[in-house]
C-alpha cells in the first residue's frame, strides 16, 4: 500500500480525499496556488507544496509542476479528484513516465472515453443504447446541416472533448444552427483546448440517471446502483439522489447491466460513472462516461456504506475488488445538495469573497463535505463550490425533510449561496412527487426570488447570539455560547 499520496486538487474534494488517506494511515500532500495558501485542504494535509500563480494554467492544470511536487515529496501516487486534470490523459501518462501511480483509469481509457464520439462508437459496437447522432466530430456548416436534417430537430450541439455543460447548445430551428455551432465550438475551444463538436438528437424532458461503477485491474467490474441528477442549472447538477424515483426493479436491472457492458467494453479500471438519459417512456440512452470520482459520490457512499476513495486507492495499488455484485445492497434514501458561492437571483453568477462566518449543520444522517471555514476567502479564480450537504434516512420523504432542516441550519455569511433556493426546490410539490427532469428549474422556478428578505438579519442575529452572547464559565472567563473553550474539551488534565 502507498505511504504517501499527492492530491492534485483543492477545496472540498481535496479535503475529502485526505480524510480517507488519514483513515488508511497514508500521508497526504497538498498542492496549492498563491490564492489558496490558507485554504482548508492545505491546513488538513500532512505536507504541502506551493505551485505558483493562481491562474489554473500555471498551477492546478500544470502537469510539470504537479509531477515535480510529487517527486520532491516522495509521493508514490497522485489522486486527481474531479475537475482540473482528473480526465486529462496527459497527467496519467506523466505519472507512468515518472514511476508514480495514477489513481484512476489508464491513459488510453481516459482518452477514448474523453472523446465523446469515440465513446459513442465503442458503445454502439457493444450493444449499449446511444442517442441518435453523429459518430465523428465536424465543424463544416454544410455537413452539420445535413446531419441535423438526418437526425431530426431539435438537436443538441455538444463538445467532442468535454462535458459539464460547456460547448452545449439546443437548436430547434435550422436557421439557428450555424450561429449556435460557432458559439459552441468557441466555448469548447476555451474550455477543453479543442473546438470539435458533434450533433445528437435532443431528448425532450429527459431524466439524468447515472450508475457508479468500480473495476479492478484483474478484469472484475461491478456497479453500485444509480444516482438521479436531473435537477440542474446551466447543465450543471445541483441536487442528486439515490435511488431514482423513476426506476422500478426491472429498469434498474437493465440500466445496471448496460452500465457494466459500457465499462467492460472500454476496459475500465478504478471508479467511474456511466451516465444515461431516460425519457418519459422508459427508454434510456448512453450519454457519457466520467472517468473520475464524481462530485456526487457521497450519495452512493451513504446508501451502500462504502468508501469510494478507499476502493480507488486499493484498486490503484493493484488489489482485486473484494466485492461481488451480489454483495452490494443499497439501503434507504440519500440526497445531496451542492453549495456554491453564487447568486441564484442573478443567473447563478459566482460570488467570490470572504466568508465571515459559517457553521456546518449536524444531526443523525447528516454529512457535510466542506472546503471552507469562518474567515477563509473564496477565490475568484476557480469553480465556486464550497461544500456539499448529504443526508440519509429510511425513505425519500424523510430524506427531503432532513435535508430541508439541515440547510435551514447552515449559516454562510459573507458570500451569496443558493441555500434558500435549494430549500424551495426540495419543498416544492413537483420535487416531492419525484417529477424531475433536466429542465426542472426552467419549468418550475423560471423567476425565483427569496420568499422573504430576512435571511441576512436572521444570520446576523445568529452570529450575535453565538459570538457576542457569551456566558461566564466556572473559571470566570467569557465563553461564546455554543463554542466550547479548549479547557472544556481537553477533559481531565494537569500541567
Amino acid at each position: 500500500m502507498f505511504r504517501r499520496i499527492l492530491v492534485a486538487n483543492r477545496g472540498e474534494i481535496a479535503v475529502r480525499i485526505m480524510n480517507t488517506c488519514r483513515d488508511m494511515d497514508i500521508e497526504s500532500v497538498a498542492v496549492y496556488s498563491d490564492a489558496d495558501e490558507k485554504s482548508l485542504h492545505v491546513i488538513r494535509a500532512d505536507r504541502s507544496v506551493c505551485i505558483g500563480d493562481p491562474r489554473p494554467s500555471e498551477s492546478y492544470l500544470n502537469i510539470d509542476k504537479i509531477i515535480k511536487a510529487a517527486l520532491e515529496t516522495g509521493a508514490e501516487a497522485i489522486h486527481p479528484g474531479y475537475g482540473f486534470l482528473a480526465e486529462n490523459p496527459g497527467l496519467a501518462e506523466a505519472c507512468e513516465q515518472n514511476g508514480i501511480t495514477f489513481i484512476g483509469p489508464p491513459p488510453s481509457v481516459i482518452r477514448d472515453l474523453g472523446d465523446k464520439t469515440v465513446a459513442r462508437r465503442i458503445m454502439i459496437g457493444n450493444g449499449v443504447p446511444v442517442i441518435p447522432g453523429m459518430t465523428g466530430p465536424a465543424k463544416d456548416p454544410g455537413l452539420l446541416e445535413k446531419e441535423a436534417e438526418k437526425i431530426g430537430y431539435p438537436v443538441m450541439i455538444k463538445a467532442a472533448a468535454g462535458g459539464g455543460g460547456r460547448g452545449m447548445r439546443i437548436v430547434r430551428d435550422p436557421a439557428e444552427l450555424g450561429e449556435a455551432a460557432i458559439s459552441a465550438s468557441s466555448e469548447a475551444e476555451k474550455a477543453f483546448s479543442s473546438g470539435e463538436i458533434y450533433l445528437e438528437k435532443y431528448i425532450e424532458e429527459p431524466r439524468h440517471v447515472e450508475f457508479q461503477v468500480l473495476g479492478d485491474s484483474h478484469g472484475a467490474v461491478i456497479h453500485l446502483f444509480e444516482r438521479e441528477c436531473s435537477v440542474q442549472r446551466r447543465h450543471q447538477k445541483i441536487i442528486e439522489e439515490s435511488p431514482s424515483p423513476a426506476l422500478d426493479p426491472d429498469l434498474r436491472e437493465r440500466m445496471g447491466r448496460a452500465a457494466l457492458n459500457a465499462a467492460s467494453a472500454a476496459g475500465y479500471v478504478n471508479a467511474g460513472t456511466v451516465e444515461f438519459l431516460l425519457d418519459a417512456k422508459g427508454n434510456f440512452y448512453f450519454l457519457e462516461v466520467n472517468t473520475r470520482l464524481q462530485v456526487e459520490h457521497p450519495v452512493t457512499e451513504m446508501i451502500t456504506g462504502l468508501d469510494l476513495v478507499r476502493h480507488q486507492v486499493m484498486i490503484a495499488a493493484g488489489e482485486p475488488l473484494m466485492l461481488k455484485q451480489a454483495d452490494v445492497v443499497p439501503r434507504g434514501h440519500a440526497l445531496e445538495c451542492r453549495i456554491y458561492a453564487e447568486d441564484p437571483e442573478k443567473g447563478f453568477m459566482p460570488c467570490p469573497g470572504r466568508i465571515d462566518f459559517m457553521k456546518d449543520p449536524s444531526g443523525p444522517g447528516v454529512r457535510v463535505d466542506s472546503g471552507i471555514y469562518s474567515g477563509c476567502t473564496v477565490p475568484v479564480d476557480y469553480d465556486p463550490i464550497l461544500s456539499k450537504v448529504i443526508v440519509h434516512s429510511e425513505s425519500r420523504e424523510c430524506s427531503i425533510n432532513r435535508m430541508i432542516n439541515a440547510l435551514s441550519d447552515y449559516p454562510v455569511i459573507g458570500v451569496e449561496t443558493p441555500i434558500s433556493f435549494l430549500i424551495d426546490i426540495l419543498d416544492s410539490e413537483p420535487f416531492r412527487q419525484g417529477d424531475t427532469c433536466t429542465d426542472f428549474i426552467e419549468r418550475v422556478f423560471p423567476d425565483w426570488s427569496p420568499c422573504n428578505g430576512h435571511d441576512i438579519e436572521a444570520c446576523a442575529a445568529y452570529i450575535i447570539r453565538e459570538l457576542a452572547g457569551g456566558v461566564k464559565n466556572d473559571t470566570g472567563h467569557e465563553q461564546a455560547r455554543g463554542i466550547p473553550t479548549p479547557w472544556q474539551t481537553l477533559g481531565n488534565w494537569r500541567m
